[in-house]
Order: structure tokens, then sequence, then C-alpha cells
């Protein structure tokens, strides 16, 4: 299970990054961790940090995962400098020997769209928990998940009721 972007910067009322209130958003996250553990899943967190900007910036409050995550000492953090997970991290060799991910984040539109296609090149089975990602806008999140299905058939599009009532892949 790979979560992108659960961080404090989306949270701020104060960032040009805002995406709301996430208190609902958070919950839903929380299930699904919860979910993941209980079946087993390496969890992976994503960490976005900016080496040019004024937001995301190394060392910051804003990098931090958002504290009601249930985040913990043993899950993998994989950091990141540009949308793609993928692009100079260690993604890659933190998915060797999985074949399946379950992907959820922030913002739907850049970095989990990013992470989708960067997984379906490289041939992953993927599952989008769709009501565990966010974007600025409703509108842009509903884009985003409409144009990956109509443009990457195989990946499967799940709201966390229908995923956490599947079980295991």
């Amino acid at each position: 299970m790979v979560l992108i972007d659960i961080e404090k910067e989306y949270a701020n009322k104060d960032s040009d990054y805002f995406v709301g209130d996430v208190s609902k958003f958070v919950g839903r996250i929380n299930q699904l961790v919860e979910f993941c553990r209980r079946e087993g899943y390496q969890i992976i967190f994503v960490r976005h940090i900016d080496e040019d900007g004024d937001a995301f910036v190394e060392g910051s409050e804003g990098i931090e995962f958002i504290d009601e995550i249930g985040f913990r000492d043993s899950d993998i953090v994989v950091e990141k400098r540009r949308v793609s997970s993928f692009f100079r991290s260690d993604m890659e060799d933190k998915l060797k020997g999985v074949s399946e991910v379950v992907v959820c984040g922030i913002l739907t539109n850049l970095c989990v769209r990013s992470f989708v296609e960067d997984a379906y090149d490289r041939d992953f089975k993927i599952r989008v928990i769709k009501d565990c990602c966010v974007a600025l806008d409703r509108e842009s999140h509903e884009f985003t998940l409409r144009d990956l299905k109509a443009t990457r058939e195989e990946v499967e599009f799940l709201d966390l009721e229908k995923f956490v009532g599947e079980g295991k892949f």
C-alpha cells in the first residue's frame, strides 16, 4: 500500500496547497491503513520535499505527515523531490518483489496520478482507492480519475467500502 504525500502542508489553512478540511479524508485513510495492516500489506508513506519552493521545505513542519494519520515508525518512508514517486527515489527498491499496489493520497491530479502512471509503466497491478484521494478541487479530482480510467483500463478504481469488502487481491 502506498500513501502519497499525506503531509501537513495540505492541511495548513495558510498554505497555497490547502485542500480543505481533511478530517473525513483522514478517517478514511486510517480505515484503509488499519485494514491493510491486518491483511499483511507493506505500508509505504511517500513524503514530498521541494528543493526550490517555499512549501514542502526540508526540515519544515509542512513535510511532516498529518498528525492523525496512523503512521508507525515501522512503516517505510520514501522521500521524493519531484512529482514522481519513482524519479530519483528508492521507490523501485521498496517495491521489489511486489506485483500489486493499492494507492491513495494527495493530490489526485498530480502526485497520485504520476504514481499510477509510473507504476502502470512498470507493470504493477494497481488499485486506486478513490475516496482516499483528494485534489485542490472536486473537478480536478473527478476528471483525473475519469482520464486515468479511460487511458489505463487495467487499473481498478474502488471506493474504500468496496475495497475493504473485497478483502485481499
